[in-house]
């Protein structure tokens, strides 16, 4: 019974056990930690789709420069002209000049016989005569003259001016309805979330299962590594006494050659052990965390194991995650449809606003802006692309619902498989035990026998390797035998740790839910990221 010893001897107190290191990866393994932030990022799909049941608010402003060139231009036009009529007497002389006098222009007439009168406008002109009658008649009397210019004057203005055309506004809107696409959204979103809590759990079944295998490993490569490096020193021994016999010709060089031959295989088989031991204890940092150290003894989980296989294949499809979390997945799929189907409803949204206006269409100009209304849009027709992604998600939801029946199918035959392992295993324990005390007899005799010479070198050596073979044997049955009583409640869906009791303090992914599900708003994560 030395090599049961090896696996399940009383460890000393400061020796990791296995619900200890169980603990451990239910704190520290990376993909169990993974698979919970997983589950928190869904849980913010809640508060996304609540959100549409929430108003929206946005405030706006906008500044900018303008520069404004206006240039005009105006035309004045103007006439002048000087005119005389009537007759004139000439008294004296032979001829006589006159001018008139005016505003703008200019206008000018002389007289050939006597002196006569005009009268013109003009700018401002002024003429002189020797002797000037006004009137009518006279002898020899001049004929008057009219002169006339005309004249137009351009003027332009231009006017420069910068002003800072600015608006600031504040607009909300509700939705009245939606075709109910917010409650089917919410509804989807919280299916995701349990359905992403329950794969959260089958991960938290695989860690744990894959630690116990980690821890178990462990203890039985290292069981096997001493029982091989005993053989080594046993074969050793048996090698120096063949050669004794050999020197005083009790046996032959063949017996000396194959005890040399299963010296060296023996060694062989060591550095084979230390390999898979390395190997496992790196399995074992993967899963748990933390290097091993003095591993207590591994005991079987037959306290949660059902009492039959009807019992346990009913337990499984009851509360296995794998299965609940298919059912939640078909929810989900059936919310969708309906958030497709709201797209064909009307929608009414109640809209909002508030503005103030400076300088928009010029400077030193403002005005305020206040509306509320109703916005209704009815849908006529799309292209045909809203009943397409309905008729999709139909189909969908029939392929969720065929997966749920898939799932079923491999948690029975999962179960119904490690029920067989756990029972084998147990009837492997049982002949492993009765094979190693066969052994140990015949060992004992052979060597006995060997002596007397009625066995040889090789009986011996035999012998040996046969009661090797079977504390080995030993060693892997109990370990199975641990290992398949935890796949048993694995594969019920009841290996976790609030089930098994497990040393820690649990992870409850309803918390984080329940912090984040009516935010309305905030940057920072619950736990202050």
């Amino acid at each position: 019974m030395a090599s049961g010893l090896a696996i399940s001897a009383a460890a000393p107190a400061t020796a990791e056990t296995l619900e200890s290191a169980l603990a451990k990866a239910y704190q520290g393994n990376p993909s169990l930690n993974a698979s919970r932030a997983g589950v928190r990022a869904t849980d913010e799909n809640v508060a996304i789709a609540q959100s549409g049941y929430r108003p929206q608010v946005n405030v706006g402003a906008s500044i900018g420069v303008q520069y404004l060139q206006t240039r005009s231009s105006s035309t004045a036009a103007a006439a002048a002209g000087a005119a005389a009529t009537g007759a004139t007497t000439a008294t004296a002389g032979t001829s006589g000049v006159t001018s008139g006098v005016g505003t703008t222009g200019l206008g000018t007439s002389t007289g050939t016989t006597g002196v006569g009168t005009s009268t013109g406008i003009g700018t401002t002109s002024a003429g002189t005569s020797g002797t000037s009658a006004t009137g009518a008649g006279g002898v020899g009397g001049a004929e008057a003259s009219t002169a006339t210019t005309a004249q137009s004057i351009t003027s332009s203005r231009t006017v420069r001016t910068t002003y800072l055309p600015t608006t600031a506004s504040l607009t909300v809107s509700q939705t009245i309805f939606n075709g109910f696409q917010t409650d089917n959204q919410t509804r989807r979103a919280e299916s995701n979330v349990y359905s992403q809590r329950e794969t959260l759990r089958f991960t938290e079944l695989t860690v744990l299962y894959n630690a116990v295998q980690a821890y178990m490993n462990v203890l039985s490569n290292t069981a096997t590594l001493e029982l091989n490096r005993n053989n080594v020193e046993v074969l050793e021994e048996q090698l120096r006494q063949t050669r004794d016999r050999f020197n005083v010709g009790e046996v032959t060089r063949t017996d000396v050659a194959q005890a040399e031959a299963r010296l060296a295989g023996a060694r062989s088989q060591v550095s084979t052990a230390e390999s898979t031991l390395r190997t496992s204890i790196g399995i074992y940092r993967q899963n748990i965390g933390v290097e091993p150290r003095q591993l207590a003894p591994g005991r079987p989980l037959d306290r949660f194991v059902p009492g039959s296989l009807d019992a346990a294949i009913a337990i499984g499809l009851r509360e296995h995650p794998q299965i609940v979390s298919a059912i939640h997945a078909v929810d989900a799929a059936e919310a969708q449809v309906k958030v497709l189907e709201g797209q064909l409803a009307p929608n009414l949204s109640l809209q909002g606003s508030l503005s103030q206006i400076y300088d928009q269409t010029g400077p030193n100009q403002s005005y305020f802006v206040g509306f509320v209304g109703g916005r209704l849009n009815i849908p006529i027709y799309e292209g045909g692309q809203t009943y397409a992604q309905i008729r999709q998600a139909k189909e969908t939801v029939g392929q969720t619902r065929i997966l749920v029946d898939q799932v079923r199918d491999q948690v029975r035959a999962q179960i119904v498989s490690f029920w067989g392992l756990l029972e084998a295993a147990k009837a492997q324990v049982i002949a492993a035990q009765a094979q190693v005390q066969a052994n140990e007899v015949a060992l004992n005799g052979v060597r006995e026998e060997a002596r007397v010479g009625q066995r040889t070198t090789l009986d011996v050596l035999n012998a040996q390797q046969e009661l090797l073979n079977s504390r080995v044997n030993l060693i892997l049955a109990q370990r199975d035998r641990v290992i398949y009583s935890y796949g048993v409640v694995q594969a019920i869906g009841q290996l976790t740790a609030r089930f098994t009791a497990l040393p820690v303090e649990y992870y409850s992914a309803k918390v984080h839910y329940d912090q984040v599900k009516d935010l309305w708003f905030g940057l920072r994560t619950p736990d202050g990221r």
